[in-house]
């Protein structure tokens, strides 16, 4: 389908199922210019600490791969650094777009503007460039079976998928599996969230790699794409499953992180 036509469909859809603002009720798109401005988009990367996350120095110009995201306490998780663009508890339009996102009633669509939100905090903290995003794919956090077919998308590939027509990073969306049906992560305490995580993520392996079965991420960076980070426990279980399977180094893209 080429674009002209997208833009007829696109228009037709508006015609039938407007947008309104979720923050306003503005009609015309799910976030206008002047409520997306009270979103307080981070213009600065913090470490992985669980509580008091460090502020990372930013280093514009540099050429090194990729700057550190950890700090002394954190070095020794799987994940090797985290972006998000706003703080969960910082704004009730915050949660209200990521909840219209993966619950009921569902905004598959909202994908695109949090895909923005996301773009103007890699611009805004030096990362939008191509030291960042070489060599690198974005794998989103597979949701179980079950809980798909229950919602009709993976609201992190949505987010993912929005992401590689920007930065022009390939989406790999079937090569992580959750293959364990677990709890919800946030009704459930630090502890219990990290048990109830061991081993429900796997790598698919390719019936056509031969005997070597090595997978399409091995020696890349790979970005991991989810919509909130809360304790990290999702993050840690799949790095660990994609690390083993030769990924280079695992980095963590969220809308939002809470704490």
């Amino acid at each position: 389908m080429n674009n002209s036509n997208c833009k007829i469909n696109r228009f037709i859809l508006d015609l039938i199922f407007p947008k309104f603002c979720l923050g306003c009720q503005k009609e015309g798109t799910f976030l206008c210019c002047d409520c997306k401005s009270l979103l307080d988009i981070l213009e600065f990367n913090y470490c992985l600490c669980d509580t008091k996350p460090i502020l990372l120095p930013s280093a514009p110009g540099t050429h090194t791969s990729l700057p550190a995201g950890r700090c002394q306490k954190c070095h020794g998780k799987a994940l090797s650094g985290l972006y998000f663009a706003l703080s969960y508890k910082d704004k009730s339009l915050t949660k209200k777009l990521i909840h219209q996102f993966k619950y009921k009633p569902y905004i598959k669509n909202l994908s695109e503007t949090l895909a923005g939100i996301l773009i103007e905090h890699f611009i805004k903290t030096n990362k939008n460039t191509d030291d960042v995003w070489d060599n690198s794919v974005l794998i989103p956090v597979p949701l179980h079976k079950r809980k798909l077919k229950e919602r009709g998308y993976n609201q992190s590939e949505e987010l993912a998928k929005e992401l590689s027509k920007i930065i022009k990073v390939p989406v790999l969306s079937d090569v992580l599996l959750k293959t364990k049906l677990t709890p919800p992560q946030m009704e459930l305490k630090k502890q219990e969230r990290e048990k109830n995580l061991e081993n429900a993520f796997s790598i698919r392996r390719s019936k056509n790699c031969g005997m070597s079965d090595i997978p399409q991420f091995s020696k890349k960076k790979v970005f991991l794409v989810d919509d909130v980070y809360t304790t990290g426990s999702t993050m840690q279980e799949c790095s660990l499953a994609l690390l083993k399977a030769g990924a280079k180094s695992v980095w963590g893209i969220t809308i939002a992180r809470e704490g």
